[in-house]
């Protein structure tokens, strides 16, 4: 492996040449903190592709056989190396996504909702060259590795030289790309209150715990719409440490979460389930006033803590017996549209498993399904109309080192040439009320709105 460090350069601009490009991926901490937001990675020209979906497996372009999983196990095999110290944390690996269907891949749970985006189910890149970026002390590094047709100096002179590029480069003012028409939603309010009310007829009957329920949001797409600039918009008005912009193609992603689904480092879990949320207020007063809300609010502690549980146990099947903590439950965390209770739960890897064993073992992430998790995803397939695709899977990394980050995509929208699409939705416990589910669900879908100049409703 080479590596090079280089002069900082904010990574979206420096992202800025391969905009547009199939298989170009940023992974940005676009709200640096210290903790959680903190490093960034431009990664372009993989050196192979996985594709699962419409019941093909894809490998460079051709069908192959056999779990996705495997076949991803396998992709990372071809590069295993050492973590070097003193760099960001993903040294070259596995980038891309799993969609929320790639549950079916582990549990017997239908898929009856309308496909009319017909994204894959899992698409990940396998990148031996990257801009690795540390935010908080604003230094940055090319890596390559040797795993292409190009020997690793030849390639990281390829990265050195569109760096240069970029420096010369600068964004244009994202306002001037924004060209989006009308918007439509898959629920009317009467429609989704009444998907609510059935849940918790579920609930109270003793199927479930909890489902969490969501809404589509279709927008049209005008002549030269300019994605890359809807995802500088999206982070302005949303700034989040989970955020990402994938170009795939024929369609691209952003993502702006603020959840961490799975983190993997030197042998240790981490997971940062998010529930309960309230919006920001228009003074300093009404905020204050809405964060003691959420803080004394027992339907949402609620909702946190079932979730915190399940985590726990998913994660129970990769980690060491008796390794498992919560560490924080129920931490009111605050972000640029919405208030959110998050929980920490932490493990200590089982000897002889790794990240795809982790994925295996935790997707989809309990906090986008309810609990139990099986018949939560069930009542979900029937209700909602559309299928989710890559909204409520994961976004992220996988590292030739075995480390892994990824988040949960909510806050994320999917765009095609003609349009884009974006959720929202909220977890329903017995004592929802659906009204207030309705608002919740429309509070975070706010910054979604706003990426594309429009009106939240």
């Amino acid at each position: 492996m080479a590596v090079e460090e280089i002069d900082y350069l904010d990574p979206v601009q420096a992202f800025g040449p391969w905009a547009g490009r199939p298989w170009s991926m940023l992974l940005d901490s676009a709200r640096l903190d210290g903790g959680m937001g903190r490093y960034s990675f431009v990664c372009v020209n993989p050196v192979s592709t996985l594709i699962a979906g419409d019941g093909l497996l894809m490998l460079d372009g051709e069908p192959v056989a056999g779990d996705p999983f495997v076949q991803l196990e396998a992709l990372l095999a071809r590069g295993q190396c050492a973590t070097l110290p003193g760099l960001p944390p993903f040294q070259g690996g596995a980038a891309g996504y799993l969609g929320y269907e790639m549950g079916r891949y582990l549990e017997r749970v239908p898929v009856q909702g309308i496909d009319d985006m017909r994204t894959p189910d899992m698409a990940f890149g396998l990148y031996d060259q990257l801009i690795a970026f540390d935010g908080m002390e604003r230094r940055a590094w090319l890596i390559a590795h040797d795993l292409g047709a190009v020997d690793a100096d030849g390639r990281r002179a390829c990265l050195r030289d569109a760096v240069a590029a970029a420096r010369l480069a600068p964004l244009p003012p994202t306002a001037e790309s924004i060209n989006a028409g009308p918007w439509k939603v898959n629920f009317t309010r009467e429609a989704y209150e009444r998907a609510v009310a059935r849940v918790i007829e579920y609930i109270l009957a003793g199927d479930i715990f909890q489902a969490n329920i969501a809404q589509r949001f279709t927008v049209e797409l005008g002549a030269g719409f300019d994605r890359a600039a809807c995802y500088r918009r999206l982070r302005e008005v949303n700034a989040a440490p989970f955020s990402a912009f994938m170009e795939l193609g024929d369609f691209a992603i952003a993502s702006s979460s603020p959840e961490r689904f799975l983190k993997l480092a030197d042998g240790k879990i981490e997971a940062r389930p998010i529930k309960g949320t309230r919006p920001r207020g228009a003074t300093p007063e009404r905020d204050a006033e809405l964060m003691r809300e959420l803080e004394q609010s027992e339907k949402d502690r609620a909702e946190n803590v079932m979730i915190t549980d399940l985590l726990r146990n998913d994660l129970s099947r990769v980690c060491q017996d008796g390794s498992i903590d919560v560490p924080s439950l129920c931490r009111l965390e605050s972000f640029a549209t919405v208030h959110h209770l998050v929980s920490t739960v932490t493990g200590l890897l089982r000897p002889g498993t790794g990240p795809v064993d982790v994925l295996r073992a935790a997707f989809p992430g309990g906090s986008i399904t309810g609990a139990p998790k099986i018949r939560a995803m069930q009542i979900i397939a029937e209700t909602e109309p559309h299928i989710r695709g890559p909204y409520c899977g994961a976004i992220g990394y996988i590292g030739f080192d075995g480390s892994m980050d990824l988040n949960i995509a909510i806050r994320t929208i999917v765009m095609n040439a003609r349009q884009a699409v974006f959720h929202a939705g909220g977890g329903i416990v017995a004592d929802s009320q659906p009204g207030e589910e309705y608002r919740e669900s429309l509070d975070k879908a706010r910054a979604l709105f706003m990426a594309f100049g429009l009106t939240p409703p």
